[in-house]
């Protein structure tokens, strides 16, 4: 995977990373520039700022698309700027990032050293449904359709330039990831999106660029999904579980996402 910079409308660009197959987004105006998620650590951060400055030298404003790790543990480098989130986005980093981190910590022990020294800084303007940003003349929309892949999933909309950030509402090249997951929401919130927001670029939180047509599909999977996650609380797994679409440990985390709703 090079890494480099691929422009995919007017002064907007993706940069996708060997590390988690996770995209990076960059939109530029006039003297001043979004940078959309900040990858997992300070390592992390300071490679993707030297890359950014290959495209400007401009002031950035940064928006974190939802509160996973490999989306925001970048954070610190790119202050004093101002950090643009949902308002659960940042409670949950406030609450559970240390938790979060140790977590990863187990996960991937080779990488201690550096998951340590990253400072947690969640985003400091925060929003519940829809918030607008000037990013050099150009207007940038953020919005928040409902619970999917996470309590806090933003989209970023660059109409100008017929670009849309779904964040990792859709995901590319694997299954989507149910860890923390709302799967009996998830089709509905992707479905808002689509109706929303119809531009013919999709970048998705992870993997290659995608258009409309692609989200569409994932968005029948999600539902699919949600529909035999709901089959299976009543029948039992057994049998239904060989009907997803997804490997057996994908499935089962569906199911346990999906019953942890029914159930509640």
């Amino acid at each position: 995977m090079s890494e480099q910079w691929q422009e995919v409308g007017d002064r907007v660009y993706v940069r996708r990373h060997e590390s988690f197959d996770l995209n990076v987004g960059l939109v530029v105006g006039d003297g001043h520039c979004l940078v959309i998620d900040t990858r997992m650590s300070h390592r992390e951060a300071t490679d993707l700022i030297r890359s950014i400055r290959t495209v400007t030298a401009y002031p950035w404003t940064v928006v974190n698309t939802h509160a996973h790790f490999d989306h925001y543990f970048g954070n610190a480098l790119f202050r004093p700027a101002e950090i643009w989130g949902h308002i659960r986005c940042a409670e949950e980093i406030d609450q559970y990032g240390e938790q979060h981190r140790a977590g990863i910590i187990k996960r991937r022990p080779e990488q201690r050293e550096e998951l340590e020294e990253v400072t947690l800084v969640p985003p400091d303007h925060t929003f519940t449904s829809e918030a607008g940003l000037d990013i050099g003349g150009r207007m940038v929309h953020l919005r928040y359709f409902g619970l999917g892949h996470s309590s806090n999933d933003v989209v970023v909309h660059v109409p100008d330039a017929g670009v849309l950030f779904a964040g990792d509402l859709v995901e590319q090249g694997a299954p989507p990831a149910f860890g923390d997951s709302y799967p009996l929401d998830w089709p509905a919130t992707t479905a808002a999106m689509m109706e929303s927001m119809p531009e013919p670029v999709v970048v998705p939180g992870h993997g290659a660029v995608v258009d409309l047509a692609f989200a569409r599909e994932q968005h029948d999977e999600l539902v699919l999904v949600a529909e035999l996650a709901k089959r299976a609380h009543v029948e039992g797994l057994r049998d239904v579980i060989k009907l997803f679409p997804y490997p057996e440990d994908v499935s089962r985390e569906v199911i346990e996402r999906a019953f942890m709703q029914l159930d509640a």
